[in-house]
C-alpha cells in the first residue's frame, strides 16, 4: 500500500503541509465541544468505537490546546499589547506538562520568539512564547505563562500495530473543534517528506501513516491510542495528483517527540520511558 503512494509524494508535498495555513488576525478560537468523527473503521466495530471515543475525549479533551502564534512587532515603542504583535499561523497542540509546556508542530509555531495565544479547556486564553524549534522533524516547544493544565499521558508508539484504533483532537480552519478516529496503517511511511512553498525549510525523515482524514488547522493537534494516551501528533496530510485527499496522515510518533521534549527541558519519568523505549506495551 505504502509503495503505490511514493510516485504521489512529489505531487502531493504541496498540500501536504496540513495545519499551519496563514492566519488572519480574526481567528476565532471556539469552546470546547468535540464533533466526533469517524473515518476509517471497520463496520462491525464503528458504533462501539465512536461510543468509546466519546468517552475518552471527555478525558483527553482537556490536554489539547488550539493556538494563534504570532510575530512579535519590531519597535524601540513596544508595549505590552503590541508585542503580541501580528498572527501568522493557527494550528493545534496539546500539554505535555502541567507547568505550561505545550507541543505543536514546527511549521505552526515557525521560530523561537514567536507568540502564542493559546485557549484552554477551561474557556481561557493564555500568552506564552516558542522557546524551542526542530524543523527538520517538525516539532516544536511552547510554554504558556500562569498555565497549569492537565497533561497527556504518553505511551511508546511501538506499541500500534496494523488496524489499532487511532484518534486526533484538532480544530479545522472555519469550524470547531473535532475529534478523529481512524486506523493505525504503518509506522513508516518509507521516505522523507519536505514541504512545499513558505514552509519549505520543515519536514520529517519518516513519519506514522495513518488512515485519518485530517483537514488544514489540525497540525501539531494530538494523536491518541484507544486508550486515550498520546502516541504521536499530528503533522500532515496526503492527496493524490487531482488534489483529492487520500484518507491518510502523517503523525510524528511519541518516541520522537519525547526525545525532543526531553532535550528541552525537564520532563516526567513516564516520558523519559518512551524516549528511551522503555515503555511496556498493554496487552
Amino acid at each position: 500500500m505504502l509503495r503505490s503512494l511514493r510516485p504521489l509524494l512529489s505531487l502531493s508535498l504541496l498540500t501536504v503541509a496540513l495545519a499551519a495555513c496563514e492566519s488572519t488576525s480574526n481567528v476565532d478560537l471556539e469552546s470546547r465541544n468535540f464533533n466526533v468523527q469517524q473515518t476509517s473503521v471497520p463496520p462491525g466495530e464503528a458504533v462501539a468505537s465512536t461510543e468509546q471515543i466519546t468517552s475518552l475525549v471527555r478525558r483527553s479533551g482537556p490536554t489539547y490546546v488550539t493556538l494563534i502564534v504570532s510575530q512579535p512587532t519590531k519597535s524601540d515603542n513596544v508595549t505590552k499589547e503590541t508585542r503580541k504583535g501580528t498572527p501568522v499561523t493557527s494550528g493545534s497542540g496539546f500539554v505535555v506538562d502541567g507547568s505550561g509546556y505545550v507541543m505543536t508542530a514546527a511549521h505552526v509555531a515557525k521560530r523561537v520568539g514567536n507568540t502564542v495565544s493559546a485557549k484552554a479547556a477551561n474557556g481561557r486564553v493564555y500568552s506564552g512564547d516558542v522557546v524551542a524549534v526542530k524543523p527538520e522533524n517538525d516539532m516544536a516547544v511552547i510554554r504558556l505563562r500562569g498555565f497549569s493544565g492537565k497533561a497527556v499521558t504518553p505511551a511508546d508508539n511501538a506499541c500500534l500495530a496494523k488496524g489499532n484504533i487511532v484518534y486526533s483532537l484538532g480544530r479545522p480552519h472555519a469550524q470547531g473543534d473535532t475529534a478523529r478516529l481512524g486506523e493505525f496503517e504503518s509506522a513508516s511511511f518509507g521516505q522523507a517528506v519536505h514541504y512545499a512553498g513558505a514552509d519549505a525549510k520543515f519536514g520529517y525523515p519518516d513519519a506514522m501513516v495513518l488512515r485519518l482524514s485530517t483537514q488544514k488547522g489540525e497540525s501539531g493537534g494530538p494523536l491518541f491510542d484507544q486508550r486515550g494516551d498520546l502516541v504521536g501528533m499530528v503533522v500532515s496530510t496526503l492527496y493524490d495528483n487531482a488534489g483529492q485527499p487520500l484518507n491518510l496522515a502523517h503523525a510524528v510518533p511519541s518516541r520522537t517527540l519525547a526525545g525532543f521534549l526531553c532535550s528541552t527541558v525537564q520532563c516526567s519519568t513516564q516520558w523519559r520511558a518512551v524516549a528511551s523505549g522503555g515503555g511496556r506495551c498493554q496487552s
